[in-house]
């Protein structure tokens, strides 16, 4: 089991990185205010389910492919950056479309594929790992506790996120306030696409 002092640092080190504004954040925030928090479910469901496994992979110890194979880091954060351009695509295409009833939310694959390529995600997830992870103790456990909080803490940033996305921009329901939440929102996409390219 571990310690109580190790979970107020886990604690103190995971809600401010998960809650902090990003590249997924920012997503759930916009399919939020797109789609609604029903709408954005599976979406979100898939985001969590890719925090839960990369949770498991780095915890387990494969994460040395990253740090033995800089360039698999690099593919993962043009991926992300292309995948986040497919996004921006999807909004601006929301945006063409003007009404509610043309959109098609995101899916559970794509926040998974999104959470999966998100740089941010695997450097805060390394660094818990590697910072708490104590070698006496068994790892199994420790692994599954940490994932567990992770996911907790996740689902309840990520459903804040989503939910002001929605509570901002469900007021705004004509066609051209539609038409300008895709475009804002696909924007939004391209300056999180450049930010991740550029870091």
């Amino acid at each position: 089991m571990i310690e109580l002092k190790i979970w107020a640092l886990i604690l103190a080190f995971a809600v401010p990185m998960i809650a902090s504004p990003g590249p997924g954040n920012t997503v759930l925030a916009a399919s939020g205010g797109k789609f609604g928090v029903r709408g954005t479910v599976p979406f979100w469901l898939g985001f969590e389910a890719g925090n839960v496994l990369w949770c498991l992979v780095y915890g387990f110890g494969l994460s040395q492919v990253l740090t033995r194979y800089p360039l698999v880091y690099e593919v993962m954060k043009w991926g992300g950056t292309l995948y986040v351009l497919y996004l921006a695509w999807c909004f601006f295409q929301s945006s063409a479309a003007g009404h509610k009833d043309d959109l098609k939310p995101l899916r559970f694959i794509d926040g998974l594929v999104s959470l999966s390529l998100n740089v941010k995600v695997h450097s805060m997830i390394l660094v818990m790992f590697s910072q708490f992870l104590n070698p006496s103790q068994a790892l199994a456990a420790q692994v599954l506790q940490m994932t567990l909080v992770f996911l907790l803490v996740g689902l309840v940033c990520h459903f804040a996120w989503i939910y002001g996305g929605h509570a901002i921009f469900s007021r705004f329901t004509s066609a051209r306030a539609l038409r300008n939440q895709g475009l804002a929102f696909g924007l939004c996409m391209v300056a999180v696409a450049g930010f991740t390219a550029l870091t």
